[in-house]
């Protein structure tokens, strides 16, 4: 079972959140156009390896956080609030 930092709870195992998308997507511009906003839906890139991702604790403090995985291994490296920075650095 691999386990996820939480910032609020502490170490916490994966089971009681679930994984809510890629946390490096910057939502377009109202104005952008079309074409923007389909590639901010439709068009994603697959990362092997680390990555920054949102998750939610719903069984336990119920609050979002950024979390860096690696998506080969499911390691995690590294949680943070919704507002903090990730540190920069990964095993």
């Amino acid at each position: 079972m691999h386990l996820i930092p939480c910032p609020y709870c502490g170490q916490r195992p994966q089971d009681e959140f679930h994984y809510r998308g890629d946390a490096t997507v910057k939502r377009p511009a109202p104005d952008a156009g079309e074409q923007a906003f389909y590639d901010y839906v439709y068009t994603r890139e697959n990362p092997r390896g680390w990555h920054d991702e949102w998750w939610h604790h719903y069984a336990g403090c119920r609050q979002w956080i950024k979390v860096r995985r690696n998506t080969l291994t499911h390691a995690v490296a590294a949680s943070a609030g919704p507002a903090d920075a990730l540190p920069e650095a990964t095993p």
